[in-house]
């Protein structure tokens, strides 16, 4: 029979919330009117992929093998109490209440049937009873060990229990409350991440001594309300949660216990006060309830770079408190998410969503003072007209990281107060890290002059229009009777200064820090008609060339002689790959530049690893 509990079943037009929801597709929703929800976990049986609900009543189980059909197995009383935390075991559930009595063990065994056993467990052995009100719960699931969170033995510590010789039949074996109270935690391995909310840290405990636990570490969270904590798939990466308004999902290397160091730290929503609950791990990929924003996936590819990169809003409200979304959890082989909101207009609610994990885009690097070469810190680096704002300090060492979702082109700009701005543009690619190092110049104005001569000879050349370049700003001047140039009152900086004359090549003097008044000579060779020179004479030339540099728009860049596997790759001024470009064997030209924003590209010519040419594009 399928359980008298009453509910309904929306299917619901979210198109409203499209602007909201990124990388995630809403298939269902499951709301009980007058019973709240708490944490979930999953079950998977017979290819069916089962959610198992925290509701206050007691467990529910609901069949999402049709995401956009969950049916409800059943509702399996328990206490009536707001607090419900599930996990599984081979095909056990265990449900631990701050209701109370002790743990409630569910035999999963005849699903899809509705007729299952359960039991509660109040402990046994020197605890025999005395297991009630328990807050949370974990499993070691490589070692078999139920640990038991919270609740009214030991101060809150750690209640231990052997599941491996007999799931059904918990056996007690020890605790760890050397620290107090203890309100989540994973434990994989015999090595135990408590969570102590009230003391505001994790500790990191070996476990295999159940007897006599032996304290490795503690670390401060950010927050100091130390809620949750989860292990990455490297071994060396924990995830934890402060549950306070303004909070953050933070990682840290634990690869050394140690030697623990904070990673990097990131919001959900900065700016709006929002609060942060559970995080788990799937894959590459951190998945975390965040009460009235939902729950987010963050990118923990590179722990140290943590970006969001999904999320979907699941409450109607938004801000700081403990309302909305409770808990998800991540692991059906379908990817599927669930998600529980505690309660919305009186009822509880179950969210089926399918998530498109999607890998992040990367822009790390340090700033420097481009006259000393000391790190900035405090210099602000912004990614302009990125949606949410992304933006980031330099660190004291003048390091920053940072990242976004989405890819293409996109300016970056680096500011601080007593320096002039420095502005490129970078394009990002999923699953890649773009490396920008920037030096910063003091504010000041200096002259920049120079000569433009043949090569070879040393003679002026009169009539050369000189152009100089900084990132996408640019002016042009002519050279005089004696070859010379000047650029008054130019702002420091790095400068790309080329020149080009009527039967002569393009010179080019790239990133040229211009810090005090200053003096170049650029050289051009003269050109020649190719086809007219001697075939030993023609090897020697540069086998590509572009028809028009400095280009406005476009430009074609011709070659000669191109072998198999032989290709063109853009790089842009800061050093970045941005276009590769395979070429057709023998004499051709390609069409280049119409979307690239203005500055300096260097051009190779490529014949598997080597280098064959290098050409200087300027795009104005």
């Amino acid at each position: 029979m399928r359980s008298a509990v009453p509910f309904l079943f929306l299917l619901l037009n979210f198109f409203s919330l499209e602007a909201q929801n990124v990388n995630t597709t809403f298939r269902s929703k499951l709301t009980y009117p007058g019973q709240t929800m708490a944490n979930v976990w999953g079950y998977v049986s017979r290819g069916h992929e089962y959610a198992l609900v925290g509701g206050a009543l007691g467990l529910i189980i609901v069949d999402i093998t049709n995401p956009d059909a969950p049916q409800q197995i059943v509702q399996i009383p328990g206490p009536n109490n707001l607090w419900k935390e599930i996990k599984t075991y081979r095909h056990y559930a265990y449900v631990t209440s701050e209701g109370g009595q002790g743990i409630q063990i569910v035999n999963l065994t005849e699903l899809p049937g509705a007729v299952l056993p359960w039991k509660f467990y109040k402990g046994d052995g020197v605890i025999a009873n005395q297991l009630n009100a328990i807050h949370a719960l974990h499993i070691d699931e490589t070692k078999g060990y139920l640990y038991a969170w919270g609740g009214n033995l030991f101060g809150g510590g750690a209640k231990i229990f052997d599941i491996k010789t007999d799931p059904w039949n918990p056996k007690y074996v020890g605790k760890f409350d050397a620290l107090g109270y203890i309100h989540d935690g994973y434990v994989d391995n015999d090595t135990m991440y408590a969570g102590h909310i009230y003391a505001g840290q994790f500790s990191v405990v070996n476990m295999a001594n159940k007897s006599n636990p032996e304290l490795i570490n503690t670390q401060g969270t950010p927050g100091a309300f130390t809620h949750n904590t989860w292990l990455a798939n490297d071994r060396k990466t924990l995830l934890s949660t402060d549950e306070v308004n303004n909070s953050f999902l933070t990682s840290y290397d634990v690869s050394n216990p140690d030697d623990i160091r904070i990673l990097d730290k990131i919001q959900s929503n900065p700016g709006s006060g929002s609060m942060v609950h559970n995080t788990y791990v799937r894959d590459n990929w951190a998945i975390t309830s965040w009460y009235k924003d939902g729950f987010t996936i963050t990118d923990i590819t590179r722990p140290e770079n943590l970006v969001q990169v999904g999320n979907h809003d699941t409450y109607p409200g938004a801000g700081g408190g403990s309302e909305g979304c409770w808990g998800v959890y991540h692991a059906f082989p379908s990817g599927n998410i669930i998600a529980s909101n505690i309660s919305v207009a009186g009822a509880g609610e179950l969210w089926v969503v399918t998530p498109n994990y999607v890998r992040a885009c990367y822009l790390e690097g340090t700033v420097t003072n481009a006259i000393t070469g000391l790190p900035i810190s405090g210099a602000t680096i912004q990614i302009v007209g990125s949606s949410p704002n992304v933006q980031e300090s330099s660190a004291l060492n003048g390091q920053y990281k940072m990242g976004q979702l989405a890819d293409g082109f996109y300016k970056v700009q680096v500011s601080r107060s007593g320096y002039l701005s420095y502005e490129t543009d970078v394009l990002f690619q999923h699953g890649e890290v773009v490396l920008l190092n920037v030096a910063l110049f003091p504010t000041g104005v200096v002259d920049l002059s120079g000569t433009v001569v043949q090569y070879g000879t040393g003679q002026p050349i009169e009539g050369a229009t000189v152009w100089i370049y900084a990132g996408t700003s640019s002016s042009s001047t002519t050279s005089d009777v004696n070859g010379a140039f000047v650029f008054n009152n130019i702002i420091r900086g790095q400068y790309d200064i080329a020149a080009s004359a009527p039967d002569q090549s393009m010179g080019i003097l790239s990133q040229q820090n211009i810090i005090g008044d200053s003096s170049v000579v650029i050289e051009l060779h003269p050109t020649f008609r190719r086809e007219l020179l001697p075939a030993q004479i023609r090897s020697t030339m540069s086998p590509i060339k572009a028809m028009e540099n400095p280009f406005a728009l476009q430009t074609v860049m011709q070659y000669a002689g191109a072998a198999e596997n032989t290709q063109l790759e853009i790089i842009q001024a800061n050093g970045q790959i941005m276009q590769e470009i395979i070429l057709e064997p023998g004499n051709g030209q390609v069409t280049l530049g119409a979307n690239w924003p203005s500055g300096l590209y260097l051009v190779q010519l490529k014949e598997g690893n080597r280098v064959i040419s290098v050409e200087k594009l300027i795009k104005q």
